[in-house]
């Protein structure tokens, strides 16, 4: 009888456990502009533009609407970059926020501060994205200790996005939380008419080495393998799959 109860409750407790995790993505996506922007600093510079944006450029983000999510360093010290996301109520809205803070006095004398001993940056590249009904609501909170975090961009076979999209929005996400990896925030890219978008999404880990343990169990896990074998009968989902792991700064929203 004892036994029959314990596997009762535990039945049950499977079974809330599985509720509560779908609730969480429940939801719409936000109506959100989002952009991810990777700063290349000039060589010896690298310090000097994430001080930057830790004393003036973030609070002159804030002055003209656009709202800092973001901010990471790879933690590959051999990339020298700064990884960081913003987002705006409205592709029209960015613009004319870019427009404002590019010529903003405030901002003109902070750049001719700052570049007094020449260009603190080499190349910007920048993407953007709209927010996928996968993702759940995007928290800008900070947890203690700092989260380590990873930036994972799909570039889906041809015509096969939608095939990826339902197999997270039925299993990954799911098989994530289950290997103790916390679902951050999904993307899917804006690109020109007739190019397919990429799926960018973030997790969090207690580590990088946790992290890449925990993809590895979830890479063995039977039912992965199962959704894995079921969902690629026609052939492979992705083309390419790329992985950022990431610390935030101390000024970063999101820790």
């Amino acid at each position: 009888m004892t036994k029959h109860r314990f596997t009762l409750s535990n039945t049950v407790g499977l079974l809330a456990l599985c509720c509560l995790t779908t609730m969480a993505f429940a939801q719409s996506p936000s109506s959100k502009y989002y952009e991810v922007r990777v700063y290349h600093p000039t060589p010896g510079k690298y310090e000097a533009i994430v001080d930057r944006f830790r004393q003036y450029t973030t609070k002159l983000f804030e002055k003209h609407g656009m709202e800092n999510i973001g901010y990471w360093t790879p933690i590959d010290t051999s990339r020298k970059e700064l990884i960081y996301i913003l987002a705006y109520p409205s592709k029209a809205a960015r613009d004319t926020s870019w427009k404002h803070f590019g010529s903003d006095p405030a901002w003109r004398a902070v750049v001719a501060k700052t570049e007094a001993n020449g260009k603190l940056v080499e190349k910007v590249d920048s993407y953007f994205m709209t927010e996928s009904d996968l993702s759940p609501a995007i928290k800008l909170k900070k947890k203690s200790p700092m989260r380590t975090f990873e930036l994972r961009t799909y570039t889906a076979q041809p015509d096969k996005l939608p095939n990826l999209l339902t197999r997270f929005r039925d299993h990954t996400r799911k098989l994530f939380t289950k290997h103790g990896m916390e679902n951050i925030a999904y993307w899917t890219t804006a690109e020109k008419e007739g190019v397919q978008p990429k799926l960018v999404y973030i997790l969090a880990h207690p580590s990088e080495e946790e992290g890449k343990a925990n993809f590895e169990m979830f890479r063995k896990d039977p039912i992965w393998e199962k959704v894995k074998a079921d969902s690629e009968k026609g052939g492979p989902l992705t083309v390419k799959v790329e992985s950022v792991y990431m610390k935030p700064t101390d000024y970063s929203p999101i820790q």
